[in-house]
């Protein structure tokens, strides 16, 4: 089904859509976390201003929430972000695999990504999709993992 997901920029008129997807999303890990992960607390309308969200789009409904940024070198994949009633449809790989093909299309070497560890489903999934594990540090309060996955080179 996800063939059937269109991926485009987030606009203004998206911001609501965008701030639900992720809080319903993400709300799964508030008790396993002790407090809202990272990305319910994001500034979206800035992000959709900066031109940094993505959105999937089927039948004219919000249901995947993509954020990006360029980091140097690579595309930092700040947050993915699925509505629970879209899940399992492929949607999170989708946006994974435009945010590789944005980097890539940039001309940039790697996207580089992180998640909660307590968000363990994550540390299985990312290196199934072929990121390495690249780290582990506390920052800005919450305890990460870091990946990432070099992009074959620009021909």
């Amino acid at each position: 089904m996800a063939a059937e997901v269109a991926i485009r920029p987030a606009g203004e008129g998206d911001v609501a859509a965008v701030a639900r997807v992720t809080a319903d999303a993400y709300g799964v890990y508030l008790e396993r976390i002790g407090k809202p992960p990272a990305p319910m607390l994001a500034d979206h309308a800035a992000l959709v201003a900066a031109g940094e969200v993505w959105v999937a789009d089927a039948g004219g409904a919000v249901n995947g929430v993509l954020v990006v940024r360029d980091a140097g070198r690579a595309l930092l994949l700040e947050s993915v972000a699925v509505a629970p009633d879209a899940q399992g449809r492929g949607i999170g790989r989708a946006l994974i695999r435009w945010a590789e093909q944005l980097a890539a299309d940039r001309g940039l070497e790697r996207v580089e990504l992180y998640t909660n560890a307590l968000m363990t489903e994550n540390l299985t999934l990312y290196p199934l999709l072929g990121y390495e594990w690249a780290g582990r540090r506390h920052e800005d309060g919450y305890d990460r993992v870091f990946f990432r996955k070099a992009l074959p080179p620009a021909r």
